[in-house]
């Protein structure tokens, strides 16, 4: 199955660059005279070497929140209202950014989507204390998905010891069973950030297991220098690469070096930030056979296509490059901001405040409450777009499915459909392992969920 996505002007937008962007960037349509408005604050990272994830994922989340308000005028007569804080992709921005936007005037921000790893460890502490939801839309910390010892942290689409569970699996199967993955060598090349080693510890014990020689390889950000890693790659005849990078420039140059010393694309899995349209398209021809693990699929779906229609229809899309709509980083930015209007429904839903503004508590509950099923998704316009999940009290998870994409040299083939980690027993013990070490190490008293 194909995907068709008008990729033919990323690669012009990725060479040109964007205009100047302030610290504080932007603000929401003037809402003075509206009665209720629920504020979000957005710490996006438009300029710098992951400008393309940033501009991509925040466009598609600003683009959904005026859609909801051009469409439906806001959540149950509550507009949504938003100011946006330049990031550059750093943990330090990171951090001065949520100072600034906790705050407007007298609303207070519900949730904090950082889009990185890196920047989320540098404020998942504040979230309790401030009562503020960390939105981890597939990355992040990943033992935060056990609810009972991090209740304000979520990872709606996914973690990464789930993806590379799933890589794992997808590998064994092209090998014919996991059986035949005893002796294979496995290179894990990624960034030397909380980033690039967030799925060791699940890598590191399915590697044990199997009887896989994993050898771990790091590259110094923003990783534009690869030619030692992937000279030692062809030294030690990997059989495949998990791929953890971020920004167009260090993935590109990842396809081209694996080219140079002659290492097949369709043995390498690229991470979900690392596998997008703007990062295939400037490697150009090499990058074809690359594999990607996703957790939000590029293409026109209901929704997208009547957001094209009612914001861009009026002028007020939020992409420069209204072509780049409906691809990889777009959607998936459409889809974190859908679960912060389904919550915000559910907590007004559950406090009893339709048409009122909700509090960072009360928003928190309607988090925990998401239940986004293939019905609902269909409702929505994304069923397929993503896979449907369910929170719980303890279960801050997500769907824990992904799908394996393939790039055909123009655009990105599904080759897989929704499929979970071999284990998935397995990954919530270590997760649950993982987050009780936490809370004693840090005398912290894990809740009781029913």
């Amino acid at each position: 199955m194909s995907v068709n996505v008008k990729v033919g002007s990323i690669l012009g937008w990725v060479k040109r660059g964007l205009l100047g962007v302030g610290l504080v960037i932007a603000t929401a349509t003037p809402t003075a005279l509206m009665a209720q408005e629920q504020y979000f604050g957005i710490p996006s990272s438009r300029v710098g070497p992951y400008s393309a994830m940033g501009t991509g994922y925040y466009g598609g989340i600003i683009d959904y929140l005026n859609y909801v308000n051009m469409k439906f005028g806001g959540v149950n007569g509550v507009k949504l209202t938003w100011e946006e804080c330049e990031t550059e992709y750093n943990a330090a921005r990171t951090v001065e950014c949520y100072q600034r936007l906790l705050t407007k005037g007298d609303q207070r921000m519900v949730v904090f989507d950082t889009l990185g790893t890196p920047g989320a460890y540098a404020v998942i502490n504040r979230m309790e204390p401030d009562k503020v939801v960390l939105a981890q839309y597939g990355y992040g910390r990943t033992d935060a998905a056990d609810g009972t010892v991090w209740p304000w942290v979520f990872n709606a689409a996914g973690h990464y010891w789930g993806q590379v569970a799933v890589q794992l699996s997808f590998m064994a199967q092209q090998e014919g069973g996991i059986d035949k993955m005893k002796g294979k060598t496995v290179v894990h090349l990624h960034i030397d950030s909380a980033f690039g080693r967030e799925p060791l510890p699940a890598m590191r014990e399915i590697a044990k297991q199997w009887g896989v020689k994993l050898i771990e390889i790091a590259v110094p950000p923003p990783g534009l220098e690869q030619q030692s890693q992937w000279l030692q790659i062809r030294r030690e005849k990997a059989d495949w690469v998990t791929f953890w990078g971020a920004g167009s420039g260090m993935n590109s140059t990842a396809i081209t070096n694996a080219a140079r010393v002659g290492f097949p694309r369709n043995r390498m899995i690229y991470v979900s930030f690392g596998g997008a349209e703007e990062d295939m398209v400037p490697a150009g021809d090499t990058a074809k056979g690359t594999y990607v693990t996703a957790n939000a699929v590029p293409g026109k779906f209901p929704l997208i296509q009547d957001i094209e229609k009612v914001v861009y229809g009026a002028g007020k899309g939020n992409m420069q490059n209204p072509a780049r709509v409906g691809t990889v980083y777009y959607n998936r930015g459409v889809g974190a901001a859908v679960t912060w209007v389904e919550a915000l429904k559910n907590a007004q839903r559950i406090h009893n405040k339709a048409g009122k503004t909700v509090t960072g508590p009360e928003f928190r509950d309607g988090y925990e409450a998401l239940d986004l099923t293939d019905a609902k998704l269909t409702e929505i316009g994304i069923q397929g777009m993503s896979a449907p999940f369910k929170m719980s009290c303890s279960k801050h998870d997500g769907s824990e499915r992904f799908r394996v994409m393939q790039w055909d040299g123009a655009k990105f083939a599904l080759v897989t459909d929704w499929v979970p980690a071999p284990d998935p027993v397995f990954i919530r013990k270590l997760i649950e392992e993982s987050a009780a070490k936490f809370a004693a190490e840090n005398k912290i008293t894990p809740r009781k969920c029913p």
